[in-house]
């Protein structure tokens, strides 16, 4: 019923619709205000199928979520470790898209000479750190105060898990 592509550009405005989605709830983004298409065009042209792929998963044509793939403080030493991102469409939570995403991007990671995979998760949003480490991922790091989100304090965990 769900399939996954590599997203396509004139995906980018569903994309940035579900990411926008969750700004209000302050659990999954630090951004506050909703960001543009525009402003994500040098993002989506940063990923590469078989590099830092993008992906969208599909249901009967419509777009539910994504992934994306970042690479890990840009640097060519750490080219083996990606930060991976999940974002579900609000009507498509909890019907486990995002189990999906994660067990795609675990298994496509040797493809993509991926060995490390971490997650960079809110340590208010308890139902991501649930879904991480329902397939292995770890406390790495915890970094306490790190974001205000209205006038409100959060701490950001690191989840990390070795593929190989």
């Amino acid at each position: 019923m769900f399939t996954i592509r590599d997203a396509k550009i004139k995906d980018l405005p569903t994309i940035v619709a579900i990411y926008n989605s969750t700004i209000a709830s302050r659990m999954v983004t630090a951004d506050v205000e909703p960001i543009s298409v525009e402003s994500r065009i040098p993002w989506f042209h940063g990923h590469s199928p078989t590099f830092r792929p993008l992906w969208v998963v599909e249901n009967r044509g419509e777009i539910c979520g994504w992934l994306s793939f970042q690479s890990f403080y840009g640097r060519p030493a750490y080219n083996s470790t990606a930060e991976i991102s999940v974002y579900i469409h609000q009507d498509y939570r909890g019907k486990k898209i995002g189990k999906f995403l994660i067990e795609k991007a675990i298994d496509t990671c040797p493809d993509l000479k991926i060995k490390t995979l971490l997650g960079f998760i809110f340590a208010h949003n308890q139902p991501s750190i649930k879904l991480f480490t329902r397939f292995g991922f770890e406390k790495w790091a915890h970094l306490p105060s790190v974001a205000e989100l209205d006038g409100i304090e959060r701490d950001l965990v690191i989840l990390g898990k070795r593929i190989v």
